[in-house]
């Protein structure tokens, strides 16, 4: 049985160690490459990353292994997530990467990998390339078939200008003064020139990085500062990016910051009365909030729910023809636009909106009315599952009951991080910080 390596998004760990050494990136590469051979002439991998310092070390390291498989590499330097799964699939390439671990500090690092359609692999391709790495027999090329390696310099460009078509035809956001927080990641050149270009006065941060200070206390996870950009430079809209640029958030003119929950009934109830929204369904996780499901509800437009993670999502939206998805943490799925989570064309969706109605970031930012939603996060640190421990287990059905109709819980572990998360929402926000303390202490107590 082979190790596992992939998790919820690729394969992720700190950097240096395993499965995220130069080492095993060099085994992932050269899996891929043997997996993704053919009976075509040539084979082509387009690899690109953020900007962590670690990103280069993995970068050249999978880049030898693919080339030793006969794969002809193109680097696309630092570019946002969605756009190696757009270039994947314009140059033709048999496999993408992107070198990232997203909304992560700069110490850990990921390796996310697309199929030649520019989605994200599925479990099953996953699960035989863990298979080549384990039997660590892969078939290398011959001397004169080694895959030759080549720099696309002009791979943000091409991004870039796909980019700007995600805004409406004919409208131009002059007039419209831009705060972005581009989180010092992958999308620190291309959203600022984006919106620039497309007519918005752009006041930009977080677009110096230096390798250590990607979404150190900026971005999507971070949106305080950014929150008093706006307010400091009355600007009309703050764009907060994550990373590796698959997630945003909102923040209105008042400071106020909208999450992906928002976002998505914005565009659902927008698209809807258009006729846009494919089958009338709007597909996001079990983390999205009750107030946007009851919002939805309200305007006929049917939520479907999946497992936590956008792949399991894009997934969701494949299967059922769907157009919208996405998650409560800011990634947004557009399907008529890119095959996974792009937080610069969901910012450009909210930035036409706004064009369109000729109304302030916070008449619609706020959709719905949240219910109350508390999220612990509790740091694992080994040992026996705390969710087979009996009081553990008492807590939740304790809670459970006490909630009855009017709230739910989610409890579940992270997928990129040793964390146990246990989220609540409910009506009754005293109930839900009874309930959630309750349970977040039954799980302290023996972890």
């Amino acid at each position: 049985m082979a190790d596992k390596l992939f998790g919820t998004d690729g394969v992720r760990g700190r950097a240096n160690t395993y499965p995220m050494t130069a080492e095993m990136a060099l085994k992932l590469a050269a899996a891929a490459g043997r997996y993704f051979r053919n009976d075509k002439k040539e084979h082509r991998v387009v690899i690109g990353k953020d900007t962590r310092r670690s990103s280069y070390m993995v970068e050249y390291a999978m880049t030898g292994g693919f080339a030793s498989t006969g794969m002809s590499v193109f680097l696309l330097g630092p570019v946002p997530t969605p756009a190696v799964g757009l270039l994947t699939r314009s140059m033709r390439a048999d496999v993408g990467v992107m070198i990232s671990a997203s909304h992560n500090p700069y110490h850990d690092n990921g390796i996310k990998f697309f199929g030649p359609d520019g989605y994200k692999l599925s479990d099953d391709a996953e699960r035989e390339i863990e298979e080549l790495v384990a039997g660590n027999n892969i078939k290398l090329a011959q001397p004169e078939n080694i895959g030759e390696v080549t720099r696309i310099d002009d791979a943000l460009g091409r991004y870039m200008e796909f980019a700007k078509t995600a805004f409406p035809r004919r409208r131009i956001l002059e007039g419209l003064k831009v705060v972005v927080d581009c989180a010092n990641g992958a999308a620190y050149k291309a959203a600022p020139i984006v919106l620039w270009e497309l007519g918005a006065e752009v006041i930009p941060m977080g677009v110096t990085p230096n390798g250590f200070n990607i979404n150190k206390d900026c971005g999507s996870t971070h949106p305080g500062k950014a929150a008093e950009m706006v307010v400091a430079h009355g600007a009309d809209v703050g764009i907060c990016l994550d990373g590796d640029a698959d997630r945003v958030m909102i923040i209105d003119e008042k400071g106020n910051v909208a999450d992906g929950d928002q976002i998505m009934g914005l565009i659902a109830t927008r698209w809807s009365k258009s006729g846009k929204l494919a089958h009338n369904t709007l597909v996001a996780t079990v983390m999205s909030n009750m107030g946007l499901e009851k919002h939805l509800q309200g305007i006929g437009v049917n939520l479907l729910r999946t497992a936590v993670g956008d792949r399991h999502v894009v997934a969701q939206m494949r299967r059922g023809g769907y157009n919208l998805g996405g998650e409560q943490s800011g990634h947004i799925v557009l399907r008529d636009y890119v095959t996974t989570g792009d937080g610069l064309i969901a910012g450009l969706q909210f930035l036409g909106a706004l064009v369109r109605s000729g109304k302030r970031a916070s008449q619609l930012s706020h959709v719905f009315e949240p219910y109350p939603q508390i999220l612990e996060n509790i740091t694992l640190f080994g040992g026996p599952d705390p969710m087979l421990n009996m009081a553990v287990k008492q807590a939740i059905a304790e809670g459970e009951a006490r909630f009855g109709a009017s709230g739910r819980l989610l409890i579940r572990k992270s997928g990129t991080e040793p964390l146990l998360r246990v989220m609540g929402e409910c009506e009754d926000a005293a109930l839900l910080k009874q309930v959630v303390g309750d349970i977040s202490a039954a799980v302290r107590a023996v972890s």
